[in-house]
């Protein structure tokens, strides 16, 4: 009977002990699972990054410094040319045809010129008797005056008439030279398709042929006016720069990122389509915003940033004038800087970071200063040293001096 009393207290004993266990492994404080890594050292840099496009700095366009007829053009774009070198020819515009009514008024004003040619030859032959007959009586006069025959006053008067008898002789000159004028004006206006000395206003037109030379050494970047074709004066034909030493980048940057770099900041210039990025540095920030339509619908403010190429023409050799790049402008860099994802860093305070330092298995948390963050990484100034252990995107309810365990795939 005593036997049996022992063995029902052991069971319930075991049967106590059992389920104080179960209840202690259920209640017992875990660890606080979590996403983990370490501090790095190496290079870091902060960059603010946009799309490009090439251009050349100073393109030249060559257009039409008369009206006429442009030839066709024989170059192509990408040609070479040189300083000098004819890259179009012009001829004078043709004349045009007349109507009915034009002819008519041309071919009258043609009679009305002549007869005012002859008219003014006329008043020349006139003017030109009229002179003669004053330099006779002035003649006379000078003898009969030394022999004291007429006064004074009669040789004054005979002198005033030959003055103005020359006078009207330029004059009817004059006149000549302009009804001349008119009627060759009068006669080039009739000019037309339909007439007969039209071929020979033709031939001398070729040789009027009027070259346009390239005005610097380049390559041809595009061509306007390609075939032959009647041009006002000035219209643009084709624009020559120079690709090799006058090639430049183009970025539209925020106004809030433009107010962060520096004439000379080196820029990475990558994903141009060759096989290694290539090197420039700002060489321009331009003063002046302007107010672009994103892609989503938003109004942004732009500055144009330009970039000058560091990289020699050998390493970019096929690219060319509007090309698209992407350029990172370096706006800090550290060839030794501790390093932290951006993930592990949280506000303190206002104007304080921090971030969880894991030592033996428990979440310390640690102030640190901030060197500069790319939005990837984060380079630490002061508060961690390197190979540490931290938290990865803490969760919000992790606390000072809390244990934690690294997550795995299976957690």
């Amino acid at each position: 009977m005593a036997a049996r009393k022992n063995s029902r207290l052991v069971v319930t004993l075991a049967a106590v002990a059992l389920v104080a266990g179960a209840l202690s492994y259920a209640f017992w404080p875990r660890p606080t699972l979590v996403d983990m890594g370490r501090v790095t050292q190496g290079p870091m840099q902060v960059t603010i990054d946009e799309e490009g496009r090439t251009q050349v700095h100073e393109p030249y366009v060559v257009s039409t410094p008369i009206a006429g007829r442009m030839m066709r053009l024989t170059i192509e774009p990408g040609d070479r040319v040189e300083q000098g070198d004819v890259v179009a020819r012009m001829l004078p515009t043709s004349p045009s045809a007349l109507d009915a009514r034009s002819r008519e008024q041309a071919r009258a004003n043609v009679t009305a010129a002549e007869a005012a040619l002859r008219v003014a030859e006329a008043d020349l032959n006139k003017a030109r008797a009229d002179r003669d007959l004053a330099e006779a009586n002035l003649e006379r006069t000078k003898r009969l005056f030394d022999s004291g025959i007429v006064s004074q006053a009669a040789l004054d008067s005979d002198q005033r008439t030959a003055r103005a008898a020359n006078a009207a002789l330029d004059t009817a000159r004059a006149a000549i030279s302009m009804r001349v004028a008119e009627l060759n004006n009068a006669r080039a206006a009739l000019i037309s398709f339909d007439d007969t000395g039209l071929a020979e206003a033709i031939e001398a037109e070729q040789d009027e042929v009027l070259p346009l030379k390239a005005p610097v050494p380049g390559a041809v970047l595009q061509i306007m006016q390609q075939s032959e074709i009647t041009l006002a004066a000035g219209t643009p034909i084709l624009e020559i720069g120079d690709i090799e030493t006058d090639l430049e980048v183009l970025a539209e940057l925020l106004s809030t990122d433009a107010v962060k770099i520096r004439t000379g900041d080196p820029v990475v210039i990558d994903n141009w389509g060759g096989p290694v990025p290539l090197k420039g540095e700002v060489s321009r920030i331009e003063p002046w915003g302007f107010t672009k339509v994103s892609a989503l619908g938003v109004e942004e403010q732009r500055v144009n940033v330009t970039i000058r190429f560091l990289s020699p023409y050998e390493d970019r050799p096929t690219l060319g004038h509007g090309f698209r790049v992407e350029t990172r402008i370096v706006t800090w860099s550290a060839e030794d800087a501790l390093i932290v994802p951006a993930g592990a860093l949280f506000r303190a305070g206002p104007d304080q970071w921090a971030l969880f330092v894991v030592e033996n298995g428990v979440a310390v948390q640690r102030a640190v200063q901030l060197a500069a963050n790319n939005g990837l990484t984060a380079a630490i100034a002061t508060g961690v040293s390197p190979d540490e252990q931290i938290v990865l995107y803490p969760p919000s309810g992790l606390m000072d001096g809390q244990s934690v365990a690294e997550r795995t795939a299976y957690q």
